[in-house]
């Protein structure tokens, strides 16, 4: 979905279906302009399709931002299977989930990097809406993600591992937050070097 990444140009027609544009244009605007900011005419505009393609394809702007944070994980998901394409060991499973929030930040975003668009969208829904617990079900995947390399680089130490995992999910998060607020992906590759430092110490 690196349709997120790409400059938008206003209403006009693109290749694919509605709900591909519908989907692609909301990622570009909720990750620039915010969930709440962004209404479904501006949507609508930038995709270049009528409003009742939108209602056609979703039940209403919730529907879509429950779509929308579906695909910002899958997309995220995407990123890290390739670099887990190229390890060949856990360690390297680590760094892998590092490396893939890196390639995310690394993207050309519309007004620069604003950080996690997922942990940006949560922020701005109230407790207790779905879209907070798809946000924590992804970040609870990430942290999982870390738990089974590491569990396969300490094996004969299981609470070192969980522990392990949950300070580095730690580690990341918080390097994606200082990153959204500088707008450069600097504190993300700090925050694998020294994950990459605390590995080569186990």
């Amino acid at each position: 979905m690196d349709d997120t990444a790409t400059p938008a140009a206003g209403a006009r027609k693109r290749p694919g279906s509605a709900r591909s544009r519908l989907l692609a244009a909301a990622a570009r605007r909720f990750y620039a302009d915010g969930v709440s900011a962004t209404g479904i005419d501006a949507i609508t505009a930038e995709a270049g399709v009528a409003k009742m393609s939108l209602y056609n394809n979703f039940s209403s702007k919730a529907d879509l931002v429950l779509a929308y944070l579906d695909e910002r994980h899958e997309e995220w998901l995407g990123l890290y299977r390739q670099r887990l394409a190229r390890v060949r060991d856990p360690r390297g499973g680590v760094l892998a989930v590092f490396d893939a929030y890196g390639d995310h930040a690394a993207f050309a975003y519309e007004r620069g990097f604003r950080g996690c668009g997922l942990l940006n969208a949560a922020a701005e829904l109230p407790a207790g809406h779905e879209g907070r617990d798809l946000v924590r079900r992804h970040k609870e995947e990430v942290e999982a993600l870390l738990a089974g390399h590491l569990a396969e680089l300490l094996p004969d130490r299981p609470e070192r591992a969980r522990a392990l995992a949950e300070q580095l999910s730690f580690l990341l998060e918080g390097a994606m937050a200082r990153a959204g607020l500088e707008g450069a992906g600097t504190r993300v590759a700090h925050a694998r070097a020294m994950a990459a430092d605390l590995l080569d110490r186990l």
